[in-house]
């Protein structure tokens, strides 16, 4: 669904519009995907997340440059706030310290690694380790297949790999993947089904980017019948989408893939560019500032829900 609505004053959210919804989906990476997922896991096996797997720094990075792997960190941090025992989380989230062999290494990382290492496909492992943790909502890679991001700056250098991509003064001029990769066909699949496609929070170039750009992606979302909700971060990324607003960081999607997909926006910044309805009123966490507090996150999409029902 892609069609432009008229901005409008956020509406009083239906009670448990979204528990009505048959198929979720929420695209994205990183804290912010792994925080919408556990606000929205009441839905179990209606909730679908899709994660970026282009990361090429910390835990992940060091998997990457040793073996031919898709990045399994954003993954790893769905899963572990997907747990419902803290212990589990404690245990995918274990970082090996300075003084050991496994320097810098994450658990979660290495034990999705190794499951996808006996497993057919990585999400056969991915789907193991969900049933280990009692974990229903499912979580599909973007892709099986490793990739990199590669932005081409207005310079005409080329920049290659999300912690460089990041690292930019200003935003590319194009962003892309390092060569075609075939989605996750299952993503597509729960895509053209969905009821509701959010998109974000989480770093605008490295996280919700990548999975748009996979052949065929972004195309399903705009040929799908459900709206598409963007959640804006609640504080400014340090990055050079941090720098735009958020119809500037709209707009430049659009130029990328060629045609809108955004339906509607959570935000708390006002921005009259924008040419969607705007839900605001999320607050953050008391423990993590940058974080949405999960029943002010649920009443925004629920609004947004009953808007477009």
């Amino acid at each position: 669904m892609s069609q432009q609505h008229a901005q409008l004053t956020p509406v009083s959210p239906t009670p448990h519009a979204i528990a009505q919804l048959q198929c979720v989906t929420a695209i994205g990476g990183g804290h912010g995907l792994g925080r919408v997922l556990s606000t929205l896991s009441f839905l179990e096996r209606r909730l679908i997340g899709i994660v970026a797997t282009t990361d090429d720094g910390g835990a992940s990075g060091l998997l990457r440059r040793h073996h031919e792997c898709i990045a399994w960190g954003d993954i790893r941090n769905c899963l572990s706030q997907l747990a419902q025992h803290p212990l589990a989380a404690d245990v995918l989230n274990y970082r090996f310290s300075s003084d050991h062999e496994l320097k810098g290494h994450n658990l979660g990382n290495l034990i999705l690694y190794t499951l996808d290492q006996i497993s057919a496909r990585p999400l056969d492992g991915i789907q193991l380790l969900s049933r280990l943790l009692n974990i229903n909502t499912r979580l599909l890679p973007m892709s099986e297949m490793p990739v990199d991001l590669v932005a081409s700056t207005y310079d005409g250098l080329e920049c290659f790999g999300e912690l460089h991509v990041d690292g930019l003064l200003h935003m590319p001029e194009k962003l892309g993947l390092s060569h075609p990769v075939k989605p996750t066909p299952e993503a597509l699949a729960h895509i053209r089904r969905s009821d509701l496609i959010i998109l974000g929070p989480g770093s605008f170039l490295t996280s919700v980017m990548p999975p748009l750009l996979v052949d065929e992606f972004a195309q399903t979302i705009a040929e799908s019948k459900a709206p598409v909700v963007f959640i804006d971060n609640l504080a400014a990324e340090h990055s050079p989408a941090g720098e735009l607003s958020l119809s500037e960081r709209l707009q430049w999607m659009t130029e990328q893939l060629g045609f809108n997909l955004v339906d509607a926006v959570i935000s708390n910044r006002p921005d009259e560019q924008l040419q969607v309805p705007v839900f605001d009123h999320v607050h953050s966490a008391p423990e993590a500032p940058q974080r949405h507090e999960p029943s002010s996150l649920l009443a925004a999409l629920n609004a947004a829900v009953t808007h477009f029902c």
